[in-house]
């Protein structure tokens, strides 16, 4: 995989780290200290330093996406993992990395920004992405749903995909179609329900 993947592994990493130099160049406009953590109500519950905001969250999160990776590497059945499957492994971390950082930078400028709407909409959307290729996937220990009962029947895992898909597929429509409302009463039922009810 580290072969084959070689320049996307080093251009997704790139766009993870992307952030550190956008906050290099808004750094005098920064404040000395930076919400990097919100409640349910948009309000900030945490602060990290400046330093810490622009160059450690960036590397931690870099670390996140190297081991994911380094993990679907180290599956001995990567071979079931789609090319699709994959991309999303490549992919999903640095989206999430520029999107949460854009937003902790907007908020610390002092930008009126709904950070629950975007952050649940984020969700959302990579339920839909994630349930499109949860009935395409084969029995892997990195992409899916990784019970004892699916890893050791494949028919089990086959019924399970589409039922857990299907699901994803829907749930994440509703998040999308209320995170308007930034409800946790409604995305933490929704989220419970996709993935308690295909087990």
């Amino acid at each position: 995989m580290f072969k084959k993947y070689k320049s996307t592994i080093i251009l997704t990493s790139i766009i993870t780290l992307l952030p550190v130099i956008i906050g290099i160049f808004l750094w005098d406009r920064l404040p000395a200290e930076i919400a990097t953590h919100f409640g349910v109500n948009n309000q900030p519950n945490g602060y990290s330093s400046k330093t810490f905001a622009v160059f450690g969250l960036p590397l931690v999160i870099l670390g996140i996406h190297l081991l994911c990776i380094i993990a679907t590497n180290a599956d001995p059945k990567k071979q079931n993992i789609s090319e699709k499957a994959i991309a999303i492994v490549l992919w999903i971390i640095p989206v999430i990395s520029l999107v949460l950082m854009s937003i902790t930078y907007a908020y610390a400028l002092g930008v009126k920004i709904r950070i629950g709407f975007i952050v649940i909409m984020l969700l959302g959307v990579i339920f839909i992405l994630l349930g499109n290729y949860m009935p395409k996937t084969k029995q892997n220990f990195t992409f899916g749903m990784k019970i004892p009962w699916t890893l050791n029947d494949e028919e089990n895992w086959v019924k399970t995909h589409r039922l857990a898909g299907r699901l994803m597929v829907f749930g994440g429509a509703v998040i999308c179609a209320t995170a308007i409302f930034e409800s946790p009463w409604i995305f933490f039922p929704t989220v419970i329900i996709m993935l308690i009810a295909p087990l």
